[in-house]
C-alpha cells in the first residue's frame, strides 16, 4: 500500500507554511486543540509530497487540506471539518456546512487568491516552537 493511500493515525491539517493567514489558523487550532487530535504539515513539505497528490504549481490556487480516517477535505470543507472535528464553540462555526458548496468554494477561492496581499506571505515556513514540534510533521 502506499503512503497516498495510508489512513493517518491522527488528523492532519496541511497548510501553505508561508501564508500568514494559513499560519494564524494553525495558532488558532494549536491554543485550542486541547487532547492534541490534530497533527500539522505544511504543503511544502515532505509529508505533503509523500501523503497528498502533487499540488498546483501556482500557490494561490492551493487549499487547506485536511485528511483524517474518512479521506481528504479541502477549501471549505477542510476548515468546517476541522472546526467539527475540534468542538465546543468551534463545532457551532461548523454548521456552516449547510451552506451549499457552490457558495461556500468560491468565497473561500477569493480569500484563497488574496491571501498573500490580504495577511501576508513570510519567506520561509513555519518552524515550530520546540513545545510545538511533535505536533509538526516535515
Amino acid at each position: 500500500m502506499s503512503d497516498r493511500n495510508r489512513e493517518p493515525s491522527q488528523p492532519i491539517i496541511f497548510f501553505d507554511g508561508v501564508c500568514g493567514l494559513c499560519n494564524r489558523f494553525v495558532d488558532q487550532i494549536l491554543r485550542h486543540d486541547k487532547q492534541a487530535i490534530f497533527r500539522f504539515a505544511p504543503l511544502q513539505g515532505s509529508s505533503a509530497k509523500e501523503l497528498l497528490p502533487a499540488p498546483p504549481s501556482d500557490p494561490q490556487a492551493w487549499s487547506l487540506i485536511y485528511l483524517d480516517e474518512v479521506g481528504s477535505h479541502q477549501q471549505s470543507d477542510a476548515s468546517l471539518q476541522i472546526y467539527r472535528r475540534l468542538g465546543g464553540f468551534f463545532w457551532v462555526l461548523s454548521l456552516a456546512r449547510i451552506i451549499p458548496r457552490f457558495i461556500r468554494n468560491p468565497v473561500y477561492r477569493l480569500i484563497a487568491r488574496n491571501r498573500y496581499r490580504w495577511f501576508g506571505k513570510r519567506e520561509v515556513c513555519r518552524i515550530p516552537s520546540p513545545a510545538e514540534r511533535d505536533r509538526f510533521l516535515p
